[in-house]
């Protein structure tokens, strides 16, 4: 009876031993990996983002590979804090609520800041200005905003220009994504779609005259990319890395390869507005 109890004395000491010796190894572990980690990323080292297929020349895929302003941009970004960045293609009405649940680090989609997101994700600086576009059947007699009230209205859910057509209430068709709008141009399904204007005008001039803009005008608030909520370590390393691309000319020279011509808005200054971005012609 002796020999038994001591038996399960022993045992129980060194259950409670491994145990506390577990405890120490975890908690080690934990620091090991805080350290390894700062940014809380799905992986070390690894930018997960989530973004578009299909909207050139913000975000797109090209012979198999995710490209794009955006994308571009973002990628150098990475580069500056040390990270690489692997892109995975979603719907933009998903996209944000994706980012704050943590299946994506990021979301990089021509995002526009509004109040309304800020209630889901945090963004970093803004990077790009951007317009609508009113892309409208060929032959169509629509030249202004103005003429779309009765008019069937497409937009991709969840966009600003989502927003923007319900608050005309414009009674808009939703679609998940941007080939979803240009097949109801091209169907003669729709009267119009409200693009983000760069995307109308590479939809238009891919459509062999079927689609044409029909006119532009210049959305309110910048573009950023999107972190979840309270990862205030990723979205500040980030704001770090654009300054820093916007110093180096790299911010101008993708400016000038995905929309020459396009003139910047003279009170738009990108990131944190406290470096000057040199002019597409010195960044090249």
């Amino acid at each position: 009876m002796r020999i038994r109890t001591a038996l399960t004395r022993l045992v129980a000491v060194g259950a409670a031993a491994l145990l506390a010796a577990t405890a120490l190894t975890a908690c080690g572990g934990d620091d090991t990996t805080a350290a390894d980690n700062p940014y809380g990323l799905l992986q070390p080292g690894v930018l997960r983002a989530g973004t578009l297929t299909d909207a050139p020349p913000n975000v797109y895929l090209k012979d198999g590979t995710f490209t794009g302003f955006d994308n571009e941009l973002l990628r150098a970004v990475a580069g500056r804090i040390g990270l690489k960045v692997e892109f995975v293609g979603t719907d933009f009405s998903a996209l944000l609520a994706q980012v704050n649940s943590g299946k994506f680090d990021v979301g990089s989609s021509s995002i526009t800041i509004t109040e309304a997101r800020k209630k889901t994700v945090d963004f970093g600086n803004g990077y790009d200005f951007g317009y609508f576009g009113l892309d409208v059947p060929a032959g169509s007699p629509i030249t202004d905003f103005a003429q779309l009230p009765g008019k069937r209205v497409v937009v991709v859910q969840g966009t600003v220009q989502d927003d923007f057509a319900s608050r005309q209430n414009l009674n808009p068709v939703r679609v998940p994504d941007y080939n979803s709008a240009v097949n109801q141009l091209k169907a003669g399904t729709a009267d119009a779609w409200i693009a983000p204007a760069e995307i109308g005008d590479k939809s238009a001039a891919d459509s062999k005259g079927k689609i044409k803009v029909a006119a532009k005008q210049l959305s309110p608030t910048p573009t950023a990319y999107a972190v979840a909520k309270g990862n205030d370590r990723l979205r500040e390393a980030l704001n770090k890395g654009l300054d820093e691309v916007i110093a180096d000319g790299t911010w101008s020279r993708l400016q000038a390869e995905y929309y020459p011509g396009r003139p910047v808005p003279a009170d738009f200054a990108p990131g944190s507005g406290s470096v000057a971005a040199p002019s597409p012609s010195a960044a090249s």
